[in-house]
């Protein structure tokens, strides 16, 4: 069916829809929502001033460029200047993963979900299954470990909306572990005829009826049996199947009315030998049902025979346990659910049910309940397309009526690790298995620190996962350092290369808008970026000309091998290695490097000035420096530095310059002559 048939359209609170159209932009989880300057007036639809399609409702038309450009418009004003009154919605489609209180929830639940991932494919048979029905029942576990900390959170609270939020999750979380114990007796343990009756009564007794603070009050009274809840007490003990409390109830009434003592020890003598199937393979089902029915027969006899006549609560439990329909919807109002009748109904009239005969009971079962008066829930429905073993219809049923997806894609992984749900794939290419997962990884990518949960679940995303995790992983903020790390790290590890040089560069802008060359540098080296390394060095030699020194000295002196990544990078380099031996005066060396730097064309143009007259004190030296040669080729750069300046006149008429030009060629000449004097001399002697 069509999506709007059934998902209602979702109302923005606070959005005044009515007498406004509304704009908004698409985020990977978000949706950003704005009122317009238009109103809902009949005639021709209105457009945005930014000529693109104003939306009336959320889910219409619409795009980024859009909402951002109708946002712009209407905050500025009106189209005649007056002021305009304009409101920006946040609308998130995951809201749970933001509950502080459910983060053991995502958080424990990955534990488990990797692994599950990790575990021997390789065990088969009872090994598997039992390591399942572990992973199954961990599940569980943290579902009701968060559901008692919501318990305390809403009965802590002062804060009547927080109360009610918290009670609101207490009842979703119940309603998830419900259905997800059902999944598990039905599908992943798959119980046989026999012990998929004491599951399900483990079941009802877990979740559909807590007695035990009745239990406590009545026990606590001077006279048990005296007590207005006593036989209540002692129906829902029966209802449950939990006979030895039953019958130590009935002492209580045996010791309190010895008129009755005889009637009690008929009554517990069939509840004692009442036949209940067993986990191990201690007897077969037709010996079970012998069984059964001898005992059925003697219950028949008795109640027949008027032995209860004179009690109508020991008349009625003895009409229970005949499997009497009607006696059991008598205590319609102690089980309240349709489930726990029908397990009820189940242990007294067909104990030995196979799982493929749960379907006729269960609608039965909830039609004779609710009787016509009310319809069934959302749950219900959901409870009832598992009891008919339709996997699909109770994980699409959960998926609209949940509020989150965590439930879905962790029952769904489990299900498909059972094997059973290998034959359905979806329409658009991924199979159920991964759609859900990345629909609940796509959730946690919009939480500030969550994200790193949901890259694990891309991971085992073998179809589309990767390609979500490159979008995903480029939409999250790099608001610090560390966390950028973090982001590099994940795309390191997965040969993730376009995402790792995108956040690099985010970061080397950053750190470059800051005026933190150092990182700025650092960063585009590490996304080998050779513009943006090109530009930042560029930055470093206008800082050393204004100042006169570098800085982030560390870095520049460990380049290594990475200042090949551009010619002004390996320049950068090599300029502040001349500067170092120049400081351990090591002279010969760093002329050479200064020479090399100035013949080799990977110096600008307009730092030539700057490396001649780093020159001049290697010129002024006692000893000579610079060999013939060397001075020669040092002459040559001066004059084609005057002669090839685009600003020559310029150049000439300014004063500092001409005088450093005339002070180079000064030192220049007296170091040619210090030269040919020094080696005329060797040549001569």
């Amino acid at each position: 069916a069509p999506l709007t048939d059934t998902v209602p359209p979702q109302v923005v609170p606070g959005a005044d829809s009515s007498s406004r159209q509304l704009c908004f932009a698409w985020g990977p989880a978000e949706v950003l929502v704005c009122e317009t300057l238009f109103g809902r007036a009949g005639g021709s639809r209105p457009r945005c001033p930014s000529r693109s399609p104003c939306p009336a409702r959320l889910w219409g038309e619409g795009g980024a460029g859009a909402a951002a450009r109708a946002l712009k418009d209407s905050v500025a004003g009106t189209e005649d200047g007056a002021p305009s009154s304009s409101r920006v919605f946040v609308v998130r489609r995951d809201q749970d993963i933001y509950i502080q209180t459910l983060r053991k929830l995502f958080n424990e639940s990955h534990g488990i979900f990797m692994g599950l991932q990790r575990s021997e494919e390789e065990l088969a048979g009872k090994s598997r299954k039992a390591q399942l029905v572990q992973v199954s029942k961990n599940y569980r576990s943290v579902i009701r470990a968060c559901m008692e900390d919501m318990h305390q959170a809403a009965v802590s609270t002062r804060d009547p909306a927080l109360q009610g939020q918290y009670s609101t999750q207490v009842s979703i979380l119940s309603a998830m572990e419900l259905i997800w114990n059902l999944c598990e007796i039905l599908f992943v343990e798959a119980a046989t005829a026999g012990p998929l009756l004491l599951r399900l009564l483990d079941w009802v007794r877990l979740h559909v009826c807590d007695v035990d603070s009745m239990v406590r009050e009545v026990l606590s009274s001077e006279s048990p049996s005296k007590h207005k809840l006593f036989w209540n007490v002692v129906d829902i003990f029966v209802l449950q199947g939990r006979m030895d409390e039953a019958r130590h109830l009935l002492s209580k009434e045996a010791s309190a009315n010895p008129t009755s003592m005889n009637m009690y020890k008929i009554l517990d003598d069939l509840m004692k030998k009442m036949p209940v199937p067993s986990l191990s393979n201690t007897q077969t089902l037709t010996e079970l049902e012998l069984k059964w029915q001898h005992w059925h027969e003697e219950c028949q006899r008795y109640l027949q025979d008027g032995t209860f006549a004179s009690n109508p609560h020991m008349e009625s439990i003895c009409k229970i346990l005949l499997g009497d329909e009607d006696a059991i919807l008598e205590k319609k109002e102690l089980m309240t659910t349709w489930y726990h009748f029908l397990v009820t109904r189940l242990l007294y009239s067909h104990p030995t049910v196979k799982p493929m005969e749960l379907r006729f009971y269960a609608q039965s079962s909830m039609d004779l309940f609710l009787g016509g008066e009310s319809s069934p829930e959302p749950l219900d429905l959901i409870l009832m397309a598992a009891f008919e073993f339709e996997m699909h219809q109770v994980i699409k049923e959960c998926s609209i009526v949940l509020s989150n997806w965590w439930f879905v894609a962790h029952l769904t992984d489990l299900l498909d690790h059972c094997k059973l749900l290998q034959s359905h794939n979806l329409y658009f290419g991924s199979n159920m298995r991964e759609f859900l997962l990345l629909e609940y990884a796509s959730g946690l990518f919009s939480h500030h620190s969550l994200w790193q949960l949901g890259v694990d679940y891309f991971d085992h995303c073998p179809e589309y996962g990767r390609v979500y995790l490159e979008l995903h992983i480029e939409r999250i903020p790099l608001s610090t350092e560390q966390k950028a790390l973090k982001v590099l790290r994940i795309c390191e590890q997965r040969q993730m290369h376009e995402q790792v040089r995108s956040v690099c560069k985010i970061m080397a802008m950053k750190a470059l808008r800051n005026n933190r060359l150092g990182s700025a540098l650092s960063w585009s080296i590490r996304a080998k970026d050779a513009a943006f390394a090109t530009l930042i060095s560029d930055r470093f030699l206008k800082d050393y000309c204004e100042r006169g020194c570098f800085s982030d000295l560390d870095l520049i002196d460990n380049l290594g091998p990475s200042m090949l990544l551009s010619d002004r990078l390996t320049f950068l380099g090599k300029y502040r290695e001349f500067h170092r031996l120049y400081g351990e005066q090591r002279f010969p060396e760093a002329a050479r490097l200064l020479l090399t730097l100035m013949t080799a064309h990977i110096a600008p143009c307009s730092f030539w000035m700057t490396l001649l007259t780093d020159a001049l004190p290697l010129l002024e030296q006692k000893e000579v420096i610079f060999s013939a040669e060397q001075t020669y080729e040092l002459m040559r750069c001066l004059e084609d530095l005057t002669a090839g300046n685009p600003d020559k006149q310029k150049f000439q008429d300014d004063d500092i310059e001409t005088t450093k030009v005339e002070m180079l060629r000064l030192a220049l000449a007296r170091n040619l002559a210090r030269v040919i004097v020094k080696e005329g001399t060797v040549e001569g002697s």
